[in-house]
Parts: structure tokens; C-alpha cells; sequence
């Protein structure tokens, strides 16, 4: 998709009044916008060059549509293909990565419980495959390559290994719910002070304990893990059992699931470093490097600071 025309496939929006848009900032799509006589829309081009995982294209547009129908604060879903899905616009003000407020973090325990709650047929058994335990290759390539981060990489490798066994072998106490999976600050917008949620394509079955525990870190911190807050954490759990939740025992199987999905965003984005060019879609080569880094130095800080983190969940 380029932005200098509209393909054929979005003439059922209207008729343009601009041209398309591309929205930077995108970790793993690419995202434009599209005005047109009957209003604006966010045009999301799926990558499909290098995609880390199956998207089910009709039971998420189902579970999205039954969740707007709900009155779950998100953007309206308009269609839904292989390749591209569009949504209508929402203004709305980016959530920085830092602490929210706790009446914002309550609400989202509230929305979290009423996404729980809602009857919809999903058609997929969810099967995660082991993590990947490749990283000493991976910091060797890098290093023969010349990345800038293949130092750090490097050092960090028994860590990495450590971390995809404790991801591999975590008892998850359950229960299993269908759920966004992915709501995190880049995820959401603050419209009125209030939670719009968006980018729902990962969403999909997570047991309770995963899904909690990672919205409830992404919204107490800022992007290292010195300062969390304790209190909006909190807020975040109180508001899913205002919402009707009841909430699992407690134990790391609170974090596990956002260390594997953030060792796997990592390794994605290795993968896409080492190969050294500009993909046609998917997040541009600066910002595969930029999550890299990230990956590298924060997940040893998460992964070193479980005990802490446990402590949140007393």
C-alpha cells in the first residue's frame, strides 16, 4: 500500500478526500488513515512477509464486533481480510509508557472483566509452541554481523536461556478466558481522560493470570521497571473485581506470559535486523533495532526482578 492512492479493496469507504495517510509507529503492522466523504478510518496492511503467528481473521472481527456492541470503549469495527483491516477513526490521546491514574487503571480492570464476560464462539485451540532457545546463534550472528547491540546480546545469552525455560516449565493456574491479550499503553488511547482499546488482532484464548498480570505491569510503570506503582497496579485488579472478575492465586505465572511474548518480539525483531534490509511491511529497520535494545536490557531487569513483582500480587 503506498500513500499516494487508495487501493481498490477500501472504494467501500467512500470517496476520498485526501490521500491515504501512513501513521508511523506501528511494532508490527503498518497503519494509515483514510478520509472520505462518509468519514475517517484507520487502515491497518497486515504484514504478511515475516508474521510470528496465525491470525484468525473471523473470530477476532466476530469478537471485535460482539465488544463494540457491548459498549466496550474501542473503535468501530468496519471489515476484516487476510491483509488489511479497517476500523473507524478515534481521536483520542496517545497513553504514554508511565504510570496512569489509578481511576484510568480501575476503569481498564472494569473493561478487562467485561471483555471476560462476553458469550462469543471462538473456533481456535490456542497451542503455544516451546520458546525458541537459539540465542547463543543468534549472538554469534550478531556479532559476526556487526550489530550494535550484539554485545549485550551476547552477554545476556544464559539469561535468555533462563528466562524460555521458566516460560516453558510455569504452572498457569487458569481459568483459560477469550481475551484481547495485548493491552498495553501503545494500545490504548485516553479520550476524555477515559480508555479507548485498540489493536485487538492478537486477541484470542490467555489464561486470566497472564492477561492480568501484564496490563497491570505495562499501566504501573514507565519503560524500565525502578518505578513501579504499586497503587495502580492495584487499581487495575480492584477494578476487574468491581467489574465482576474474580482473580487467580498468585505466583509468576502473573508475568510469564508477557516474558514470552516480549522474547519472542525480540527474537522477531533480531531475526529482522540480522537480515540487514527494509521489508515492505512490518515496523521499519530503525525501529526493529530500537525494540531490540529494549528487549535485550529489559527483560534481565524483568526477569531479575520476579520476587519483586510477586510482592505486587499481596
Amino acid at each position: 500500500m503506498t500513500a499516494d492512492d487508495v487501493p481498490s479493496n477500501l472504494s467501500c469507504l467512500g470517496a476520498p478526500v485526501g490521500p491515504i495517510i501512513r501513521v508511523h509507529g506501528g511494532f508490527a503492522n503498518r497503519m494509515y488513515r483514510l478520509d472520505t466523504d462518509q468519514g475517517s478510518f484507520a487502515v491497518k496492511e497486515l504484514n504478511l512477509v515475516d508474521r510470528r503467528w496465525t491470525y484468525h481473521v473471523e473470530d477476532v472481527f466476530r469478537f471485535e464486533q460482539a465488544a463494540f456492541a457491548a459498549g466496550i470503549p474501542m473503535p468501530e469495527p468496519i471489515s476484516a481480510s487476510h491483509h488489511t483491516l479497517v476500523h473507524r477513526w478515534v481521536e483520542g490521546k496517545k497513553v504514554p509508557e508511565a504510570p496512569v491514574s489509578e481511576a484510568y487503571a480501575f476503569e481498564i480492570g472494569e473493561i478487562l472483566a467485561r471483555i471476560h464476560a462476553l458469550d462469543v464462539e471462538w473456533t481456535h485451540v490456542s497451542i503455544e509452541d516451546p520458546v525458541s532457545r537459539d540465542w547463543s546463534e543468534l549472538a554469534e550472528r550478531a556479532v559476526s554481523t556487526g550489530q550494535p547491540w550484539a554485545d549485550e546480546l551476547a552477554s545476556q545469552v544464559e539469561t535468555f536461556l533462563a528466562m524460555a525455560h521458566l516460560v516453558d516449565t510455569c504452572e498457569r493456574p487458569g481459568p483459560v478466558v477469550l481475551t484481547h491479550r495485548d493491552i498495553q499503553p501503545w494500545n490504548l488511547l485516553a479520550r476524555d481522560g477515559r480508555p479507548v482499546v485498540l489493536d485487538w488482532e492478537l486477541s484470542g484464548m490467555l489464561d486470566l493470570a497472564g492477561e492480568l498480570g501484564s496490563t497491570a505491569l505495562s499501566l504501573a510503570k514507565g519503560p524500565g521497571f525502578d518505578d513501579i506503582e504499586p497503587a495502580i497496579f492495584r487499581s487495575v485488579l480492584d477494578g476487574y473485581v468491581a467489574g465482576g472478575g474474580a482473580l487467580p492465586p498468585a505466583g509468576p505465572s502473573w508475568f510469564v506470559f508477557m516474558i514470552g511474548g516480549w522474547l519472542g518480539h525480540t527474537r522477531w525483531n533480531i531475526l529482522r535486523c540480522l537480515a540487514g534490509v527494509e521489508a515492505s511491511t512490518g515496523p521499519d529497520l530503525a525501529l526493529s533495532h530500537e525494540s531490540v535494545r529494549n528487549g535485550v536490557r529489559g527483560l534481565p531487569d524483568m526477569f531479575g526482578r520476579l520476587p519483586d513483582l510477586e510482592a505486587l500480587l499481596v
